[in-house]
């Protein structure tokens, strides 16, 4: 058995033991589990292989019910997920310089701008950073590769959001050969030390998978083909990508090995069902932004002495 394939099984065994894969559990409709958090079931453990066809796509990891009852628990995390950023905006005024960058990746159709509408819609536009990357310009290619992405990134009291990343430069990159394997390796590098930079910078990055399935993904572009109003949607290069998913789920799977960090860890989230996408990434999201505990800062001025003025003036 080759050194490859061991790890592969490894990995695929570990996948299951975490409840990523396809045993389903014995809870109530819409329950969501409590016996650990959901970071903890989606998070990609640090410094180990990675075999995502282990991973069920259609899986719901943490939450049992089905799509209305994801739904209705999806729109009961606005109200908390609004408060904790409005606080964590409200810090910011106050010298404090934490902020979050939810990371977005995932093959073509997977849910990357269905995530940032369902999802970010929760939450103040007025606080919220969003970039889409695309294929870099030249302008942006006379740079090193995370110069355009260092230029798009929250600033304190803001929800970042990356539609696509610094990941496209070691998944597209690898699989279509645009730069030597030395390159490519040294990125995952430079990567794993930007991440960790931005962490100590107080940078929650959260790094979302969206696992999508081979065949979900046809379904998904016949809609777009089928549907008129959809057809802006469609590239016809798409087809053409579909023809090297098997490279592209060797990329991802390097790209989540070697850059899940116990700083920066990557999250992995079956993304069939779009209604669990959307629960699990504003799940995260909460959890996160509890974890920071951003309060509201303390007037530096007389509260009493300006009610008193202001009750006072005509």
């Amino acid at each position: 058995m080759s050194e490859k394939h061991d790890r592969k099984a490894e990995a695929k065994n570990k996948a299951k033991d975490k409840g990523g894969g396809r045993a389903k559990a014995e809870r109530g409709p819409g329950e969501a589990k409590s016996a650990a958090s959901l970071s903890d079931l989606l998070r990609v453990p640090p410094g180990e292989p990675v075999d995502l066809s282990s991973y069920d796509t259609r899986a719901t990891p943490g939450f049992t019910g089905g799509k209305a009852a994801g739904r209705t628990a999806t729109a009961g995390l606005g109200d908390p997920l609004a408060d904790l950023q409005e606080r964590l905006y409200a810090a910011s005024t106050a010298g404090d310089r934490r902020r979050v960058l939810l990371v977005l990746q995932g093959m073509d159709t997977s849910g990357k701008g269905g995530t940032v509408k369902h999802v970010i819609g929760l939450f103040n536009p007025s606080g919220c950073r969003i970039k889409a990357f695309k294929a870099p310009t030249r302008a942006e290619l006379s740079h090193p590769f995370l110069w355009r992405v260092r230029q798009a990134l929250p600033v304190p009291g803001e929800i970042g959001i990356f539609d696509r990343s610094h990941y496209e430069d070691v998944l597209i990159a690898r699989v279509r050969e645009l730069v030597t394997r030395p390159v490519l390796g040294r990125r995952y590098g430079a990567i794993n030390r930007f991440e960790q930079s931005l962490a100590d910078d107080g940078v929650t990055v959260v790094k979302c998978f969206l696992h999508l399935g081979y065949e979900e993904q046809r379904a998904r572009l016949l809609e777009r083909l089928d549907r008129p109003d959809k057809h802006w949607k469609f590239n016809p290069g798409d087809i053409a990508e579909r023809t090297v998913w098997p490279a592209y789920q060797e990329a991802y799977e390097i790209a989540l090995a070697r850059c899940s960090t116990p700083t920066s860890p990557w999250y992995l989230v079956p993304a069939d069902r779009k209604w669990y996408r959307n629960w699990a990434i504003s799940t995260l999201l909460l959890e996160h932004l509890t974890a920071l505990d951003p309060q509201y800062p303390k007037a530096t001025f007389d509260v009493a002495a300006s009610r008193e003025q202001l009750l006072a003036s005509p």
